[in-house]
């Protein structure tokens, strides 16, 4: 069985697991590795790799100290370029070209970002399938069979307004926003428009501080879902 963890998201760093009780992969090192080892309990070399969705600090942090304790990071070849890191542990890949960790299948495909960033369905032996996609201003992919789905919801575009008229958020930051994040209507769209029949449940991740209401992202995408959703 799939089991998705999350202990840190946001943009002050990010770091998540996926295990299906065999392997465990870490998605993003994106906070400091004394916390990373901390979320790990100290156990380390109980991951057999690391994903890394793109290149900023917030998701890249510690990369390099994960490359010292000698965990292979798979991450885009536009990524392992933009940090440079001189390791066999390194391990670029491709967007749709599928490969294996342990005895989990992981399926890369482009996000829209405003760097290279990629997004991963991983599948399990017994065909369940968590989506993985973050830092992303839409999907232009559908999937079918989804049991688990960890999504960013970084703002809403209603509340983001509110804040630019009153002041507290600049106006220069909403188009970076919109065309490097996904909003909670985006989400929404997102979901209607994927096959949800087999979610077991529904992450939101990378809430901003300031444009986004949790209780509200969680009601409205349990009200059009039907399943369970946590904040990450």
């Amino acid at each position: 069985m799939i089991e998705f963890k999350s202990f840190a998201s946001g943009s002050a760093g990010n770091m998540y697991t996926v295990s299906d009780g065999t392997t465990k992969i870490m998605i993003e090192a994106g906070i400091t590795i004394k916390r990373i080892k901390q979320a790990l309990d100290f156990k380390a070399s109980d991951v057999s790799a690391v994903l890394l969705s793109h290149s900023h600090g917030d998701h890249s942090k510690s990369i390099k100290d994960m490359v010292k304790l000698g965990v292979d990071c798979y991450m885009p070849l536009a990524t392992a370029e933009e940090l440079n890191i001189d390791s066999h542990r390194i391990k670029p890949i491709e967007a749709g070209k599928t490969f294996s960790i342990g005895s989990l299948k992981v399926y890369p495909f482009k996000a829209q970002h405003d760097v290279e960033c990629y997004g991963y369905l991983i599948l399990n032996e017994n065909e369940e399938r968590l989506l993985f996609l973050t830092d992303s201003y839409y999907c232009k992919y559908t999937f079918k069979g989804l049991t688990h789905i960890a999504v960013e919801a970084n703002y809403s575009k209603s509340i983001l307004d509110k804040n630019i008229d009153e002041g507290i958020t600049p106006r220069i930051m909403r188009k970076r926003l919109i065309k490097s994040h996904f909003s909670l209507e985006n989400v929404l769209e997102f979901l209607k428009a994927n096959d949800l029949s087999k979610v077991q449940e529904i992450h939101l991740l990378h809430l901003s501080d300031s444009n986004s209401d949790e209780a509200l992202f969680k009601s409205e995408v349990q009200k059009l879902t039907g399943k369970p959703v946590y904040i990450a």
